[in-house]
């Protein structure tokens, strides 16, 4: 009863926090960041994005890694809270669709940071995205992409989407493939983060404030070079983080390419969730 007890209040607490983190961050980037340098930028969205996880109570295992002023990182997709993981490591910029800047709270504030919004519905919404993503790349940012099209929970991992791998070998700059896992207090797979199927993120984010001791591993892996196609950029990437999270994939479910499929032309980044 007390433990139930302790954890409803710690809740309430920590949303307190998230709401008023949330409120500043908004204010910050919406008002402030158009005067600001690139180099303030990246440094506060960075120290603002440590401070939302630690608030919620999420502690980061990162592997020490190096990366290029200017690089390409995929990763596996689990949660809303990938983003801002990766960000409290790496300053990046992000991709993902409009209907993001909807979501309650969070939206306004991936709305002005930066943050890169790709449209869907046609080849020609497909070219200007990846021409976006390799302007950035060209002048020298960190953009992630998660080419999974949308979350799971973890345990599985779904084909990648070759298409959006093309701004690398556009920019010529290297792919970097990332892995990341929620682990529980025990070591085990923490399913309290995962923004999967009916989930709302309402109700995800109740779940990550509710448990204690979840912990983010975050591991960046070897670079891929640009010289390879998007087809094998994809497959090398989708294999390792596959190999190094220990989950078996399809031979014949690999990679997914617009050209194959014209549905998967403009380049859906993460399917909308209901607020």
């Amino acid at each position: 009863m007390l433990a139930s007890l302790f954890r409803e209040i710690r809740a309430v607490w920590r949303l307190s926090c998230v709401a008023w983190l949330i409120l500043r961050g908004t204010i910050m980037v919406r008002f402030f960041f158009p005067y600001w340098s690139e180099a303030l930028r990246r440094s506060l969205k960075q120290s603002w994005s440590r401070r939302l996880v630690s608030v919620l109570g999420v502690k980061i295992d990162a592997c020490e890694a190096t990366l290029p002023a200017s690089t390409l990182i995929v990763s596996n997709h689990i949660s809303w809270l990938d983003v801002f993981i990766i960000n409290a490591i790496s300053p990046t910029t992000f991709v993902c669709k409009d209907e993001v800047k909807e979501w309650p709270g969070i939206g306004g504030l991936v709305e002005y940071s930066g943050t890169l919004f790709i449209a869907r519905g046609s080849r020609t919404a497909a070219a200007r995205s990846a021409q976006a993503m390799a302007a950035r790349l060209s002048g020298e940012e960190r953009v992630v992409v998660f080419p999974e099209g949308t979350t799971t929970q973890g345990t599985t991992m779904l084909p990648f989407r070759a298409a959006l791998f093309q701004a690398a070998i556009d920019a010529q700059v290297p792919v970097q493939p990332a892995c990341l896992r929620y682990r529980d207090a025990q070591g085990n797979i923490s399913l309290a983060p995962a923004y999967d199927g009916d989930i709302t993120f309402g109700q995800c984010i109740l779940a990550i404030v509710r448990t204690s001791g979840i912990r983010a591993d975050l591991k960046f892996l070897a670079p891929l070079p640009a010289s390879h196609s998007r087809r094998d950029l994809a497959r090398l990437s989708e294999t390792a983080i596959a190999s190094e999270l220990g989950l078996n994939l399809d031979p014949g479910a690999l990679v997914v390419d617009a050209e194959d499929r014209p549905e998967d032309a403009a380049l859906p980044v993460e399917e909308p969730r209901a607020a």
